[in-house]
């Protein structure tokens, strides 16, 4: 559609301009005998004012208009009329005044609404997967992988990487899990297997004297759902020759960092914080930790060291040492309560085997797992 602008760019610099839209019906209202429809593609909204008096043809569009609807409109860019502009819209100072309006294409009434805080259970998201891509939120995630994996590219360039693309369908090799099977047309009870990652070809290349390679490689991976694993992703696959450990840190910090600010306008400093594996391990508990987070362990263990709690005791006999999240803030789930002067866990929240010790509000004076220990607690 030559000459077509983008809903989301039209601004006062526009003013009294004529300009031609397509987009989707984001929602419309009648006021006073003149009719606005908020019209939507993927650069924002803006809204169109149909006035019956000049453009009874447009109205009567307008007036048969539903939800999610796709029109083509043309008209005049005008200033809102004062006290009605919308400062938390790009184009919330102007309105298009139609002078002619063309249905595009009809939509039935919507299982599922597209603004984000539409909720909708996620069978039916997936089942109108079309829909559920429209939403905003949706929206910035494609785009914002898509300028990822673009900054991702760009940067290997400049490294002077060759992307190298792998085979799909490969002989089974032994890896870390199962591996997709598909079956063989022409060489019955044969199977190729979908990659894990691209292991053999990767190597290959740099055996061919390919000095750096990479690839925005598709992986299948046969083994059951976590939070972070499903059957399919996408990972960043390289290899690179005659190098050290400090050489692999500096290209992926700088990758890394170039991409997530390009995808999210976040600057990420380099070099990144380093953290030994002993020294993660005992403020976070974790070898991966979460550094945002905030609640760090602490030691207690001089505290619990005459305490007659077998966990505790048998650890510290050991040789071991007891570590303690402290939580300082009342709790605000549904779960959490506050019982007598003590904080409890919210109980939704709490994982299972892990002690909890009450702080009384009115002194430093802990009660432990056992009854029998009351000490100071640094607060």
């Amino acid at each position: 559609m030559r000459g077509r602008r983008y809903c989301g760019t039209v601004t006062l610099a526009e003013r009294g301009e004529r300009v031609l839209l397509a987009g989707w019906v984001n929602h419309r209202r009648d006021h006073g005998g003149l009719t606005f429809i908020d019209l939507r593609d993927h650069t924002g909204v803006v809204q169109l004012v149909f006035n019956p008096a000049k453009f009874p043809a447009a109205q009567e569009i307008a007036e048969r208009s539903r939800l999610e609807w796709v029109l083509r409109v043309e008209g005049v860019v005008e200033p809102r009329p004062e006290g009605s502009a919308n400062p938390n819209l790009p184009t919330g100072e102007v309105e298009v005044a139609v002078e002619e309006c063309e249905v595009l294409a009809q939509a039935e009434a919507m299982p599922i609404g597209t603004a984000d805080e539409a909720e909708a259970d996620e069978r039916i998201r997936l089942q109108y997967r079309y829909l559920d891509l429209r939403r905003p939120r949706m929206q910035r995630n494609l785009r914002a992988r898509h300028r990822f994996i673009k900054s991702l590219r760009d940067e290997a360039d400049r490294l002077d990487f060759t992307e190298i693309e792998t085979p799909t369908m490969i002989p089974s090799t032994p890896e870390g899990a199962r591996d997709f099977v598909v079956p063989s047309r022409m060489w019955p009870g044969h199977v190729w297997a979908l990659p894990q990652s691209p292991q053999l070809y990767k190597q290959l290349s740099m055996v061919a004297g390919f000095d750096r390679y990479f690839q925005i490689a598709r992986c299948w991976r046969d083994e059951d759902l976590r939070s972070d694993r499903q059957f399919e992703f996408t990972q960043l696959d390289l290899e690179m020759s005659f190098v050290d450990e400090e050489e692999i840190y500096e290209v992926l910090e700088k990758m890394i960092s170039i991409a997530w600010e390009a995808a999210f306008a976040q600057a990420v400093p380099i070099p990144w914080p380093r953290i030994p594996f002993r020294e993660a391990m005992a403020r976070f508990g974790s070898d991966k930790p979460d550094t945002r987070f905030g609640h760090e362990l602490g030691d207690v263990s001089e505290i619990f060291r005459k305490s007659t709690f077998r966990v505790f005791a048998g650890a510290l006999e050991a040789g071991g040492t007891v570590r303690a999240l402290r939580v300082r803030e009342e709790p605000t789930s549904p779960g959490g309560t506050w019982r007598g002067s003590g904080c409890r866990w919210p109980a939704p929240t709490a994982p299972r085997g892990l002690p909890t010790c009450g702080v009384e509000r009115d002194s430093t004076r802990a009660r432990s797992p056992s009854s029998s220990l009351r000490t100071n607690w640094p607060l």
